[in-house]
C-alpha cells in the first residue's frame, strides 16, 4: 500500500489547469504544423497561419490559448494499492481547480446551478471521472473543455439494423452540423456502444488519445481514417472559411453493447483540444 497526501493531487491540478491552459501538447502542435503544410486553401492557410501565431503569443505572454477557459473536466485513474491521506481527495481535487484558475487568472466560466446560473467565482466544481485500476500509482488528466466546442455534441441511439453505415452518418451529421461553430480544425471524439451515459464518456475520453495515433481495433483504425478523409472533402475547413484541414483526428473508442441498441456519442473538440497529463 502506498500513502499520497491529498495535497499533493491539489498542487498537481492546480499546476497542470494552468499548463493546459498556455500550452498545446506536442500531438496538437504536430497535427497542426502538418494541417498548415497540407492545406491547399490560401484562407485557410492564412487561418492556420494566425493560430500559430496565436500560440506563440501564448507561451511566451503566459496568456491563454483562448479566451474560453473552459469547464475543467478531470480523469482520474487510481491504481488499487494507493491509499489517500490528509483529507477527502474530490475536494482535494477541485481545490486545485480553485486555485489554478484563481491563481492562474483564468476566466471563471462556471454556474453552480444550470437554470439560477450564478456564477461559481472560482470555476469549481470540476467534472471529475474515476476509474481504478492496477498498481499503486496515480495518473492526472486534466482537460479543459470549452463550450462553443462542447454544444456542438451529439448523442443517437441508433438501431442495430443501422450498422456501420448508420454510425458513419450519425458522425459525419454531427460535424456538418457543427460547422464553424466548433472552431475547426476540430478534434472529433467518438464513443460507440455501452449504454447512453457510456458512450458519452468513451466519447469524452477519446479526445485525450494522442491524434497521431489510431485506434488498436483494424476495422475501427480504417473507419477512423475513412471518416477523417470525408470530413476533410466537406470543405468547412480552418475557422469554417473553407478548405482541406476540417479535422486534425477523428478518435473512436467503442465498448460491449445491448442486443438491442447501438448508442453513438459525438464529442467535437476545437483546435486547441487542451489536454495535460500527469503520473504521481
Amino acid at each position: 500500500m502506498r500513502n499520497i497526501s491529498v495535497n499533493e493531487i491539489t498542487n498537481n491540478i492546480k499546476e497542470m489547469c494552468i499548463e493546459a491552459n498556455h500550452f498545446l501538447s506536442k500531438d496538437m502542435k504536430d497535427a497542426l504544423q502538418n494541417a498548415f503544410e497540407k492545406e491547399e486553401s490560401e484562407v485557410g492557410k492564412n487561418v492556420l497561419g494566425q493560430l500559430h501565431k496565436n500560440l506563440e503569443i501564448a507561451a511566451d505572454d503566459m496568456i491563454p490559448i483562448c479566451q474560453d477557459t473552459g469547464m475543467a473536466v478531470i480523469f482520474m485513474e487510481i491504481g488499487q494499492e494507493v491509499h489517500f491521506t490528509d483529507g477527502n481527495l474530490e475536494e482535494a481535487i477541485n481545490e486545485g481547480v480553485r486555485l489554478g484558475y484563481t491563481e492562474g487568472f483564468l476566466r471563471k466560466s462556471v454556474v453552480s446551478d444550470p437554470l439560477i446560473r450564478e456564477n461559481t467565482k472560482d470555476n469549481t466544481p470540476a467534472v471529475i471521472h474515476y476509474s481504478i485500476v492496477s498498481g499503486e500509482q496515480v495518473k492526472i488528466t486534466v482537460a479543459p473543455k470549452g463550450f462553443g466546442s462542447e454544444n456542438m455534441s451529439r448523442v443517437f441511439m441508433l438501431k442495430p439494423a443501422d450498422g456501420m453505415e448508420g454510425v458513419k452518418n450519425a458522425i459525419l451529421t454531427a460535424v456538418k452540423d457543427a460547422g464553424p461553430n466548433a472552431c475547426p480544425p476540430m478534434v472529433v471524439g467518438v464513443g460507440i456502444g455501452g449504454t447512453f451515459e457510456k458512450c458519452a464518456f468513451m466519447a469524452k475520453k477519446a479526445l485525450i488519445r494522442n491524434v497521431n495515433e489510431y485506434s488498436p481495433i483494424p476495422y475501427i483504425k480504417d473507419m477512423e481514417m475513412e471518416l477523417l478523409n470525408e470530413i476533410n472533402k466537406s470543405g468547412i475547413g480552418p475557422g469554417g472559411l473553407g478548405g482541406r484541414n476540417t479535422a486534425l483526428a477523428v478518435n473512436i473508442e467503442t465498448y460491449a453493447t445491448h442486443i438491442a441498441g447501438l448508442p453513438v456519442a459525438i464529442n467535437i473538440c476545437c483546435h486547441v483540444n487542451r489536454h495535460c497529463s500527469r503520473i504521481i
